[in-house]
């Protein structure tokens, strides 16, 4: 915020600076002129610049990014899940993936498997890195509230710039209009035989310098028009035919000294603006980071269920072909009472009938439905030593939390010396409108007095124009002041929470 303000501060500056360098102009006389029709506000610029502004875009992606990593560190809790399936061929001699037989012939084989695992304790890294992608989304966020105040003070430095450039081209302009009425009582009084010669070649290259100025201040004009239109990103016929509404701004001696609460005021904006609340969300996201790394002490706890099949064209089934195989056996008769009896062998069936079976290979349904098979299982993995790796991180974490506390400190540290530079330039701008005022007065007289014995010849030229100078020098001293004062007032009262406007 301070570099911004010094940038914006050197920029109002820079056009009555200039005007002063060359000839320096007076305020107009009179009420300012009406706006054209369509013109511009400072309230209108400021919302299309926050509505096209790149780097504003540009922030607001950043945050963007913060909060899909956010979205991705949450499902982190959940279950993961995979499906994965294979075919695969395998010639000669090789091992059945299904039977672990070796066989020596071409076999097609699908291996099909559903796992899933969830994580039950890691050390609470997953909760604290959601806490600490959580705060770092709100950073991200008041990044983009700040890009957005930075972006309408600068475009109320630049309004100011430009309302600025109006009036000194107006000024001049009015300067240019007395010069020709100076030259043409000048020459009614070189032919009257009043005053000489060269009293009519000094007005002539006083309207001649005035002329410059002019073109000075329009071209100066016309920079702040085009830089203004640039910040706004205006394009086509929106900034061909760009307009402001001139307002009417009170003078500096119109209020009361400016007095402020400096303690106030910095404690309002502490509590309001967004660049404060964004590094004390970075401290804090900070010191979760400190507990991501201090996790890794802690075991690490899953679980996992799978579910698989397969099928193997070397594998086959018994199909029942109808027939049935009966077992003989001799059984040898004899009768014992007859004598000499020889016993004669018989067949006789024994044991049951066993039917008879073709080998075939088993259908893909039902290896797919017999080689089901599922699993469960826990894993625990208890960290006992990894090169140091985990207490490395630790003092790391403990460094970057130091270092966000410090850019906090910092942060606070500029706030309070921008409010306290704010409000010494403003009193010292309001110091410096009064003191030019009286000056004006003044020299205003003197020249008047200048340009009586003037016209009687009674002063020549070059000591006339020293007198006008004198006061042009004074008034724009005067406008300068005066558009300093209502700039420092303007980022005093967005120190203070109220909205910029004119």
């Amino acid at each position: 915020m301070k570099h911004l303000y010094w940038l914006l501060s050197a920029g109002l500056l820079a056009t009555p600076a200039m005007a002063q360098t060359t000839s320096p102009a007076q305020p107009p006389a009179g009420a300012v002129p009406a706006a054209p029709a369509g013109a511009w506000t400072l309230q209108r610029a400021v919302d299309h610049a926050l509505q096209n502004n790149l780097d504003v875009r540009q922030t607001q992606l950043s945050a963007n990014l913060s909060e899909a990593t956010l979205r991705q560190s949450r499902s982190a809790l959940l279950p993961t899940a995979g499906a994965n399936a294979s075919q695969s061929w395998n010639f000669g001699t090789s091992l059945d993936p299904l039977t672990n037989e070796f066989i020596t012939q071409t076999i097609r084989s699908n291996n099909f498997s559903l796992s899933s695992q969830v994580t039950l304790f890691s050390g609470f890294q997953l909760r604290n890195t959601i806490k600490q992608n959580a705060l770092t989304l709100e950073a991200g966020r008041n990044d983009v509230d700040k890009a957005r105040n930075d972006l309408a003070l600068n475009v109320a430095s630049q309004y100011l710039q430009l309302v600025l450039a109006e009036e000194l081209v107006r000024a001049n302009q009015t300067r240019v209009n007395s010069a020709e009425q100076q030259i043409e009582r000048t020459r009614k009084l070189l032919r009257a035989g009043a005053v000489a010669e060269s009293n009519l070649l000094d007005a002539q290259a006083q309207q001649a310098s005035d002329q410059t100025n002019v073109i000075t201040a329009e071209n100066q004009r016309d920079i702040a028009r085009l830089q203004l239109i640039q910040l706004m990103n205006l394009t086509g016929a929106e900034a061909e035919s760009f307009q402001i509404d001139v307002p009417q701004l009170p003078d500096p001696d119109d209020e009361a000294p400016l007095t402020l609460n400096l303690d106030e005021t910095y404690r309002t904006a502490e509590s309001t603006l967004p660049e404060v609340k964004a590094a004390d969300q970075r401290v804090r996201a900070s010191s979760l980071g400190v507990d991501v790394a201090r996790g890794a002490y802690y075991p690490r706890l899953t679980f996992s269920a799978g579910i698989f099949t397969g099928y193997s064209s070397a594998r086959s089934s018994f199909i029942p072909t109808g027939e049935v195989d009966y077992n003989y056996a001799p059984v040898f008769i004899y009768d014992p009472t007859a004598p000499g009896s020889v016993p004669v062998p018989t067949q006789f069936v024994t044991g049951v009938a066993q039917p008879r079976f073709d080998v075939k290979p088993t259908a893909f349904s039902n290896q797919i439905k017999d080689n089901l098979g599922k699993q469960l299982q826990f894993n625990l993995n208890v960290p006992i030593l990894n090169g140091f790796q985990a207490r490395i991180n630790m003092q790391r974490a403990q460094v970057s939390v130091q270092q966000a506390q410090l850019r906090a400190d910092q942060t606070r540290l500029t706030l309070r010396q921008s409010i306290q530079q704010a409000y010494a330039d403003a009193r010292a701008a309001q110091r410096r409108y009064v003191a030019a005022k009286r000056q004006v007065e003044a020299l205003t007289t003197a020249y008047r007095n200048a340009e009586i014995r003037f016209n009687n010849g009674l002063l020549n030229g070059t000591e006339f124009n020293i007198s006008k100078n004198n006061l042009t020098a004074a008034e724009s001293s005067m406008i300068q002041a005066k558009y300093e004062f209502i700039f420092r007032r303007k980022v005093l009262d967005f120190y203070q929470g109220r909205p910029i406007s004119l």
